[in-house]
């Protein structure tokens, strides 16, 4: 039997030691002498070879799912250096492609116009802008949004709006009816 074994092996292409023969199959596999009679085994599932005691995944699976959640990535788990973990250009790639996708889609708002967008864009490639929040700090503070009212309101939440002046008289319109308004603006 150990020479169909070896036999057997040689077609699964494999270790003697990892062949095995099925329960009440020995019959069968002695009158076996071509390699398609082994064939025809092996096919049948008489012939069997045996895998091996792999390494299991279950555990580095689970650390897995815990570290894309944020977990076990303190600074006592951490082997490398700070930026031999992530880089410093990869960091500024990332940065970088973030700020001027921003700017790219205030353009085409029609919210920077083209000398701003320049401005800016040359400012962001010298590292000014520390990220996205900045940017819009930097806008709110400078002004140079074109368009007041609601697309500036998802672009920069949180900003106050500036009161409108009234166009006539130029003074900021109070909760008054229009006739008061009028009376006192002319006494």
């Amino acid at each position: 039997m150990n020479t169909k074994k070896k036999l057997a092996a040689k077609i699964l292409k494999t270790s003697h030691q990892k062949v095995r023969f099925a329960d009440g199959s020995q019959e069968e596999i002695s009158k076996a002498i071509t390699r398609a009679d082994m064939r025809g085994l092996i096919a049948v599932g008489k012939i069997q070879k045996i895998t091996p005691n792999e390494q299991s995944r279950v555990r580095a699976r689970e650390n897995a799912a815990q570290k894309s959640k944020g977990r076990r990535k303190g600074k006592g788990s951490r082997k490398g250096r700070k930026f031999s973990r992530i880089s410093r250009k990869e960091q500024w790639m990332t940065k970088i492609r973030l700020q001027r996708v921003f700017l790219k889609e205030l353009r085409e708002r029609r919210l920077l116009s083209p000398t701003d967008y320049r401005l800016l864009y040359a400012k962001s490639k010298g590292g000014y802008f520390r990220n996205k929040r900045h940017i819009k700090l930097y806008l709110s503070e400078q002004n140079l949004l074109k368009k007041e009212g609601a697309a500036e309101k998802k672009i920069l939440p949180g900003r106050e709006q500036p009161h409108n002046k009234d166009r006539q008289t130029g003074s900021i319109p109070s909760n008054k009816p229009l006739s008061e308004n009028i009376k006192h603006h002319h006494q």
